[in-house]
């Protein structure tokens, strides 16, 4: 999503030229270019898929609306399985309308991750459970911190529900780095991901994602936490960003990998 306004062919040649192993995709684009299209693309390229974004939503209260937002999670969980990743984040859902019960969300999407995680584990795909910053709990994610994300992981297999860590989302939480240990501790680490926080945050927030060192945020004190809590897998930089989006997409590639390792490179 960094650069959405690359084909998957062209993102694909990108990060071959650029050194970049990997690539974590969403899954409309890789409906619209063909699932079997795209894993044979990667696959032939020699790149992995770290992760497939995204599953979730599973607040609803209506029985029809929960029986839909299942059926799609598990084509999610098989589409991954297809590309080769072992991870599908999952953006929980928010309040559904009218409702004001954040406890009563949360119990469904426990009661989600019971009915999905036996079928992700057949296929051998994790879920990983992101926590959102708070201001999107209303009607996006009523996972906020990581304490609560762990809270929900807990209650299943750390092979089956496991969590994202987002600097985007955690950043400002001084509990964090204590439950990237706790996470760590149970192999709960999915996946890591870096944005950086700037500010005045766009109408809408959604799309406020800085690029790395243009906000506030010391991306190499966090990876220093996954790294301490014995995490050894991908990072990926995942940016929601007008700005970025109206660029040249190998431009912003570039910039991307280049401030990545500028601001996550161990000191000398």
């Amino acid at each position: 999503m960094t650069v959405k306004q690359l084909s998957m062919p062209e993102l694909v040649d990108a990060c071959v030229e650029l050194g970049i192993p990997g690539v974590g995709l969403w899954r409309a684009p890789v409906q619209s270019y063909g699932l079997d299209q795209t894993a044979k693309l990667l696959r032939d390229a020699g790149l992995t898929v770290t992760t497939l974004c995204r599953g979730g939503f599973f607040t609803a209260i209506d029985p029809a609306e929960r029986a839909t937002a299942l059926d799609d999670n598990r084509l999610a969980i098989d589409e991954a399985a297809t590309l080769g990743t072992d991870t599908l984040v999952l953006v929980s859902g928010g309040l559904p309308a009218g409702s004001k019960d954040l406890h009563g969300a949360r119990e469904r999407i426990a009661d989600a991750l019971g009915e999905l995680g036996p079928y992700a584990e057949e296929r051998g795909v994790r879920l990983a459970i992101e926590p959102l910053h708070p201001m999107y709990a209303a009607d996006r994610c009523v996972v906020s911190t990581l304490t609560q994300a762990l809270d929900l992981a807990e209650r299943f297999p750390a092979n089956q529900v496991g969590v994202t860590v987002d600097t985007y989302h955690i950043w400002w939480d001084d509990q964090a780095p204590a439950q990237i240990a706790r996470a760590g501790a149970q192999g709960r680490i999915h996946t890591f991901q870096l944005a950086d926080w700037t500010t005045p945050l766009p109408e809408g927030v959604l799309n406020g994602r800085g690029q790395i060192g243009d906000g506030a945020i010391d991306m190499r004190e966090w990876k220093a936490y996954v790294e301490a809590a014995g995490y050894t897998g991908p990072i990926e930089v995942e940016l929601f960003n007008d700005a970025l989006w109206a660029r040249d997409g190998r431009e912003v590639l570039t910039e991307t990998a280049t401030r990545f390792v500028e601001h996550t490179a161990t000191r000398p």
